[in-house]
């Protein structure tokens, strides 16, 4: 008998905040859903929405109030144009913030754009015991969160820790 703790499979939904990205053309969106996939998650629902606060914090809102929705991953909007919006959507919503996640992604991010990662508002959080995690919009910013960080935090058997393992206590008052 091992004591090498299992995979606990985690229910995913990816939102693309962009003004101009179609289901037809959303690569950093379906780069998501495949890594995803790929890891053995399952996406539960994946949608596009313009780059508007309300929009956005709309569409997280109702998945942070589904029960079965454990992680909420967004690419988009995280840079510091007028329209970019994503954190000023999603930080209101958040219980508690990751900031490592920030620092980490920009860090990594660095190795391939190097001062250009300056740019990058990438956040993560949690919010009625859902991990969000808010990527900038490039398929390559996807990789380097999803590759680099993500996964392997949402992988119950990363040692030392992982996310997975506090889920239970979450919601702890």
């Amino acid at each position: 008998m091992s004591n090498e703790p299992s995979f606990i499979p985690l229910t995913i939904a990816v939102l693309t905040i962009s003004d101009t990205r179609t289901a037809a053309d959303d690569v950093s969106g379906q780069t998501l859903v495949e890594r995803v996939e790929q890891a053995q998650h399952r996406v539960c629902e994946k949608k596009i929405v313009a780059d508007n606060i309300y929009q956005i914090r709309a569409v997280i809102s109702g998945w942070i109030a589904n029960p079965e929705i454990n992680v909420i991953i967004t690419t988009g909007g995280t840079g510091v144009t007028g329209r970019d919006g994503t954190p000023e959507a999603v930080m209101p919503l958040l219980d508690k913030v990751l900031d490592g996640f920030g620092e980490v992604f920009r860090m990594l991010s660095y190795q391939d754009i190097k001062t250009s990662t300056i740019q990058s508002r990438a956040l993560s959080g949690v919010a009625n015991g859902c991990y969000i995690f808010c990527l900038p919009g490039s398929a390559s910013a996807c990789r380097t969160g999803w590759d680099g960080l993500i996964k392997e935090q949402l992988d119950s058997r990363t040692r030392p820790c992982n996310l997975v393992q506090l889920m239970p206590r979450l919601l702890e008052k």
